[in-house]
């Protein structure tokens, strides 16, 4: 049977999977299913339309599902959507989406979500990402796989943050940021490419090099933003190894608009 402890209010309408275990004083909405293996802390509040997939670790005394913080919300069915094997610590907070951009806030799998972090309406969270304590993702932020955030960073609604970048300590986020960049500061700059993060994925030299002169077309050699995705594109006939790399790049900055961070 589920492990629900005596204190907990479930609704009967709540479909949790046999393994679930639930502690103390939680409450959870009729709405709400949750798969197998998910733990969930002391004192959450769990509630709208919200699904939480396999193997989470939800710590006390967070509020998942709770109507947008956005004045045009009227009660519409929109949803939450968290998947596998994802840690979200202490009084986090995400939020359900808002009619008219897809009505769903999504995060993804093995996420390590730490402490006070919000996540607003509709926002993606994709795979592996790491947000430190404090994260605030206004609505519809989208952060790609590998994205580390640092603490008591802010992220503008509507930005992106490309997959494998890094935004430091106490940001200010109002730009989009391409993959594998290394960003920090108040206003907001580009410190140069995530090298750390690359190598502790195993990224080869030959991929190590496409991103360091993806960096320098974009950063260091005076190229307008035109020029220099022309540059980004031509680097695949010399480095076959980082192609898939170089395409990353290229659609992000075909997509992006907020303009990137220069």
């Amino acid at each position: 049977m589920t492990q629900v402890h005596s204190t907990a209010l479930v609704d009967p309408q709540a479909e949790l999977d046999a393994s679930v275990s639930v502690g103390p004083y939680t409450v959870i909405g009729p709405h709400v299913r949750v798969g197998a293996g998910t733990t969930i802390g002391a004192h959450c509040v769990i509630e709208g339309r919200t699904t939480i997939g396999r193997d989470n670790r939800i710590f006390q005394f967070s509020s998942l599902g709770a109507i947008p913080q956005d004045k045009k919300y009227a009660g519409e069915p929109t949803e939450l959507v968290i998947g596998d094997r994802n840690v979200i610590r202490e009084f986090c907070t995400f939020n359900l989406g808002v009619p008219g951009a897809g009505g769903v806030t999504r995060v993804g799998n093995d996420n390590w979500i730490m402490a006070y972090t919000h996540i607003a309406h509709d926002c993606h969270v994709d795979n592996h990402t790491t947000l430190a304590n404090n994260t605030t993702l206004a609505g519809h932020v989208h952060l790609g796989d590998w994205v580390t955030v640092g603490g008591l960073t802010g992220i503008h609604q509507f930005v992106s943050v490309g997959a494998h970048a890094m935004v430091g300590f106490a940001s200010a986020v109002s730009q989009d940021v391409p993959p594998f960049m290394l960003v920090d500061g108040n206003p907001l700059a580009v410190r140069g490419f995530n090298v750390v993060g690359l190598r502790r994925r195993d990224f080869s030299a030959q991929r190590l090099a496409a991103v360091k002169q993806m960096h320098r077309l974009l950063y260091r050699q005076g190229k307008t933003l035109d020029e220099a995705r022309a540059g980004i594109a031509a680097l695949a006939t010399d480095m076959p190894e980082a192609a898939g790399d170089i395409a990353l790049m290229d659609a992000f900055l075909a997509s992006s608009t907020r303009g990137i961070a220069r």
